[in-house]
């Protein structure tokens, strides 16, 4: 009798799905000492999707902090090609309007564009995912403690108290056995992890389609007279969309969205659209056509014991704001520090009931404004009947495309300077967050207000030798003192006794400045305030035991 042959492999965390999701939270508990394999199904060298273009300064603190946020801004267009977004009648015809945004070259250093004065080390950057997913892919295999396993789909998953099995078989038809302490699914919206835990999709399935037709033109530059931009957005009478610089030499994707509410991907033809939106014919020769749906949907729930969802597996909406991809990567960024610290023993399990209480509420917000800003753009008598005036010569004409420009700029302003997506997000219901009475300021697209009430992203500021506080914190917690005669030797003596990793920093009034109002703010490994006060608590162990899930652990 032959026995056929399983390849079997055991890990602190298995996660299913490498994009890029995957690849960041396997890079950021791998740097934390957690022991990860990764399954994808696609093989090793299958080239990344064009989708994503926008990488938010959110997550290049998070790419900062695992020290590879500097090659992702050398990577996509040239560090000199503007990231303006432009408005365009076509890429020959008027410009409406334009949202100044720098080269790459000049993002930390300039003034009266879309990201200026942000409060972070790192400002976003327009790269396009055929680009940077490369250089997470190579840390990756790099890392010693991530085992990859590519061209393999998962079959079956089941969990115990003690562990969760998956089981799969190889392109070769090879079966495999995965057994982790932990499961974590990232894997797109078909996401198999998600039912295997009875999730469901919960909002709107279709609010438009879209049809994106990838080329490869030279001519295009050439032959454009708009100024360049990273994203150009067409509007006339064949279609509204936009042109993406991808390489800012030959390589574009070409986006054409359907109004709201329609999904007849064929009636944009994509060579009468390419014409369109150049205003000329051009030569190029077309990669691929993708058509998608734009929608607003939620998980039910994105955990079930041993198992987690992160990033499309948990949540999918209409791609306005660039912040869907950059939705999972926060997750990653929860779920990270909360896993490594149940593996590593320092943190009791309670800890993970705090990923679903703090994401999902946050992904409901911020889905819901995504969808306001896709009908808001989608859902006009403007994109459904474009106007002859539009495209007309003469004053008339130029007073009518100047008021356009005018209620694009104030309507789209908000995703491409999104400071209340990056930071304003905040957890008001989390079982590790230590409250007091203030409420958290609210937020919006573009509107931010620097807080430390817990729950909110711990302010960053720059401290007097020049460093960004966050390089200064870390990655575990840091309690920040305003005033060293403070003695918080208590807390540090009860993080000690269960090894949770916690560090003193202490701030001095210029550096603090007005938002740091309290004496001392803890906070934790993702840069959340877990706590804030003049003084200690009166029992520091109970607030340790808080903020690492053990609270309620007899």
């Amino acid at each position: 009798m032959t026995v056929e042959k399983q390849t079997t492999a055991h890990g602190d965390v298995l996660i299913i799905g490498a994009g890029p999701v995957g690849m960041t939270l396997a890079l950021d508990l791998a740097r934390r000492g957690v022991d990860v394999i990764i399954v994808e199904k696609q093989s090793a060298d299958a080239a990344p999707r064009t989708r994503c273009s926008h990488i938010s300064a959110r997550s290049l603190e998070l790419y900062r902090s695992l020290g590879i946020a500097a090659e992702l801004r050398n990577a996509g267009l040239p560090r000199s090609h503007p990231q303006d977004v432009a408005y365009v009648t076509s890429l020959t015809g008027h410009e409406l309007t334009r949202i100044p945004i720098p080269a790459s070259e000049n993002a930390y250093d300039s003034s009266g564009y879309a990201h200026s004065g942000w409060p972070t080390p790192e400002p976003p950057h327009r790269c396009n995912q055929l680009y940077w997913e490369p250089i997470l892919r190579e840390h990756l295999h790099n890392t010693p403690n991530i085992r990859t396993f590519y061209s393999t789909e998962i079959t079956e998953i089941e969990q115990d108290p003690a562990q969760v099995t998956a089981r799969g078989v190889t392109s070769t038809g090879e079966p495999v056995r995965f057994d982790a302490t932990y499961l974590v699914g990232c894997d797109g919206g078909g996401s198999r992890v998600r039912k295997s835990i009875g999730a469901r999709f919960e909002g709107d399935e279709v609010i438009s389609g879209t049809r994106s037709v990838y080329i490869r033109s030279r001519d295009l530059a050439a032959k454009r007279r708009v100024d360049p931009a990273w994203m150009t957005w067409f509007l006339n009478e064949y279609s509204y969309g936009c042109v993406m610089a991808l390489d800012g030499t030959e390589l574009w994707s070409v986006h054409f969205y359907l109004p709201a509410g329609r999904t007849d991907f064929d009636s944009i033809d994509p060579h009468e659209g390419i014409k369109a939106a150049v205003g000329t014919e051009i030569d190029y020769d077309i990669v691929s056509v993708d058509d998608w749906y734009g929608r607003r949907l939620v998980a039910d729930r994105f955990r079930d014991r041993r198992i987690f969802i992160c990033g499309d597996a948990g949540h999918l909406w209409i791609p306005m704001a660039g912040y869907g991809m950059n939705a999972g990567i926060a997750d990653a960024m929860t779920l990270a520090w909360q896993l490594a610290g149940v593996v590593e023993g320092w943190a009791e399990p309670g800890l993970l009931d705090a990923y679903e209480a703090e994401r999902k509420p946050v992904t409901d917000q911020v889905s819901e404004q995504a969808m306001a800003l896709g009908l808001a753009n989608l859902d006009t008598e403007l994109v459904r009947n474009v106007p002859p005036i539009l495209l007309a010569e003469g004053p008339e004409a130029e007073a009518f495309r100047a008021e356009v420009g005018r209620e694009l700029y104030e309507v789209n302003f908000g995703q491409f300077a999104c400071a209340g997506l990056n930071f304003g997000t905040y957890y008001d219901a989390s079982p590790v967050i230590s409250y007091d009475t203030e409420r958290a300021p609210a937020y919006d697209l573009a509107t931010y207000t620097p807080s430390t009430v817990p729950g909110c992203r711990t302010p960053h500021i720059w401290l007097n030798d020049g460093r960004s506080l966050y390089d200064a914190m870390g990655t575990g917690f840091t309690l920040l003192r305003l005033d060293p005669a403070i003695d918080v030797s208590e807390l540090c003596r009860a993080a000690r006794k269960h090894d949770v990793p916690l560090k003193v920093i202490d701030l001095s009034p210029a550096e603090a400045g007005d938002v740091y109002r309290c004496k001392l703010v803890l906070s934790r490994p993702d840069q959340h305030v877990a706590w804030r006060g003049n003084t200690l608590p009166d029992d520091a162990s109970a607030l340790v035991d808080l903020v690492r899930g053990a609270a309620n652990v007899s």
